[in-house]
């Protein structure tokens, strides 16, 4: 088990209540409404750490406005952690270390819609495992999440380049 260093403590605190403020705001997209996650520049900057502070959000959420809530919130750490530790493995490295500026940026990009995709499509299938009848719903939001995914593209692109930019350390 990975233990969560004190170095990464304020980091990792950090981006846990800038992804519960991004999480509350809701973007409705047709008939369904998804949300921000900022879980891909997450994921880049703090690994295997993503976990507890995608639990510590989501727990807060829970008792403080009751979004989510305690039963789900085990699958809902994994949806929205998942996604930002795959995005780490993948692309992680060659975000960090690279000196392409451009090549940085479209990794950065894919990496905040790839990290939005999965974590629609573990959503979806969830709702798919548990009847059958929600797969029309698990279609919708797996479109809804498309132009959202486009969106945290974009931001994962900005808030990288701004990091490197400005506070490279920090990466």
């Amino acid at each position: 088990m990975k233990a969560l260093k004190s170095g990464k403590l304020v980091r990792t605190a950090l981006l846990s209540s800038a992804f519960f403020l991004a999480s509350l705001i809701n973007i409705k997209v047709g008939a369904a409404s998804t949300h921000l996650t900022l879980i891909a520049p997450m994921g880049i900057i703090l690994g295997w750490s993503v976990f507890p502070a995608v639990f510590v959000a989501l727990l807060l959420q829970a008792v403080l406005f009751q979004f989510g809530g305690l039963v789900v919130l085990g699958v809902n750490v994994l949806d929205m952690a998942l996604p930002g530790l795959i995005v780490y493995i993948i692309f992680g490295r060659s975000i960090k270390n690279g000196t392409n500026k451009f090549l940085t940026s479209a990794l950065s990009f894919l990496a905040g819609a790839l990290a939005v995709m999965v974590g629609a499509l573990m959503l979806s299938t969830f709702l798919y495992a548990t009847d059958n009848n929600f797969l029309s719903m698990a279609e919708i939001l797996l479109l809804a999440h498309i132009p959202l995914a486009l969106i945290e593209g974009i931001i994962t692109l900005f808030f990288i380049a701004w990091l490197k930019r400005s506070a490279p350390d920090f990466l």
